[in-house]
């Protein structure tokens, strides 16, 4: 690597892009049985695997009912319909667009509150002030994999009489106080999508300790069908194949090595990248542990010399993929700005989207990757005037 960026006529960092993402997945080996088995049965629907995994998920997560589902986007959709909510639901505006959507397709009114700046995840006091008479529910995020104040959040919906959901899509690998999260509020709900730790190719887990929520999450996902062909309610077809159910439980089993290997290769960013100046770190409490589905930093465009757009087009002349996540936040987008009220200020949640930038990430990444990530963020710091100069 020279000292020049490339973005200043230097050789880039890497020869092909280092992409955000490299999903690592069961071995062929580990899969073949169980397909030839699938194929043979017929039954590539609501078979052995299925039952199986969401087992072995409650196991896990230490929760009395893993109700697998076609994907979290779903899973969000049926736990809000099931728990018969209404009016208004607090939710952050710093996540990802579908843990909205799910409330609008529920016929719920989102009401926008703030985030933590340090943690990324809902900021109670401001959770707490955007309660209304109307309000029925908090959902909750756990941001990146970065486990929320859930203890709080469980003393605040019982004071409201609220119900409390967690989207937990970036969840599996998080641990709270050195537990699973997962069996806390009323409902976590889970992604399985190629870019998380878990990977069942596309999917969902609804995790719940109420027996008659899952049921309804069961019923839910046959469209409502309770198995005598008379729908109870308007429900959707959710299923969880049973390739994904099979390729997800064979996942399970590499969760621990992944969220390990994840926070390696978090530290060793942090070592090298925490002596420049104006790039922070998403906080996590010490006796918590982040999944790091994603590892976000924030830029100070002051103290590093360069904004979070300059670096990332900086980044991308190394070949070094980056997300802004999440810009615009959802009370920006078009689908969902008619929610904002205007008079509600979410400083932090407009900060974040301004200035958080993620960087590579995933399962047993090899540390010279992140070294040479690290190393091209240095140069291109050093060269931070030059690269304005030429940008703007």
């Amino acid at each position: 690597m020279t000292s020049i960026p490339a973005i200043l006529g230097g050789e880039p960092a890497f020869v092909s892009k280092i992409p955000i993402v490299r999903p690592v997945l069961p071995p062929v080996s580990e899969l073949s049985g169980g397909l030839e088995e699938i194929i043979h049965s017929g039954m590539v629907t609501k078979g052995k695997y299925l039952q199986a995994f969401e087992r072995a998920v409650q196991e896990h997560l230490g929760v009395k009912h893993a109700v697998g589902v076609s994907s979290c986007t779903t899973g969000l959709m049926l736990t809000y319909r099931s728990l018969n909510l209404t009016g208004e639901v607090v939710v952050p505006s710093f996540t990802f667009m579908a843990t909205v959507s799910a409330l609008v397709w529920a016929g719920l009114r989102p009401v926008y509150a703030d985030v933590d700046a340090g943690t990324t995840n809902l900021d109670i006091a401001s959770a707490e002030r955007a309660i209304t008479p109307n309000t029925s529910a908090i959902v909750a995020v756990h941001n990146f994999g970065n486990p929320a104040q859930i203890e709080e959040l469980e003393d605040l919906a019982r004071r409201r009489n609220l119900k409390l959901i967690f989207d937990a899509a970036h969840g599996f690998g998080a641990l709270y106080r050195g537990v699973p999260v997962g069996r806390q509020g009323d409902a976590h709900v889970f992604s399985l999508s190629p870019t998380k730790l878990l990977i069942a190719g596309e999917g969902g887990i609804v995790a719940t300790n109420h027996d008659d929520l899952a049921e309804k999450i069961r019923m839910g996902r046959e469209y409502g069908n309770s198995g005598d062909y008379d729908s109870a309610f308007a429900g959707l077809n959710a299923r969880l194949a049973e390739f994904n159910a099979l390729m997800g439980l064979k996942s399970l089993q590499m969760l621990e090595n992944a969220a390990a290997t994840r926070n390696e290769s978090v530290s060793l960013y942090q070592e090298m990248l925490g002596t420049l100046p104006g790039i922070d770190f998403q906080q996590v409490r010490p006796a918590d542990r982040n999944s790091y589905k994603d590892f976000s930093i924030t830029i100070e465009a002051d103290a590093f010399g360069l904004t979070r757009d300059e670096l990332s087009s900086a980044l991308s002349a190394e070949n070094i993929d980056n997300r802004r996540y999440y810009d615009p936040p959802v009370h920006r987008q078009t689908a969902y700005r008619g929610f904002a009220d205007g008079s509600v200020r979410l400083d932090n949640t407009e900060y974040l989207a301004s200035n958080s930038l993620s960087l590579p990430i995933w399962t047993n990444m090899q540390p010279e990757v992140s070294t040479s990530i690290c190393e091209a963020i240095r140069r291109i710091y050093r060269n931070a005037a030059e690269i304005h100069q030429k940008l703007a």
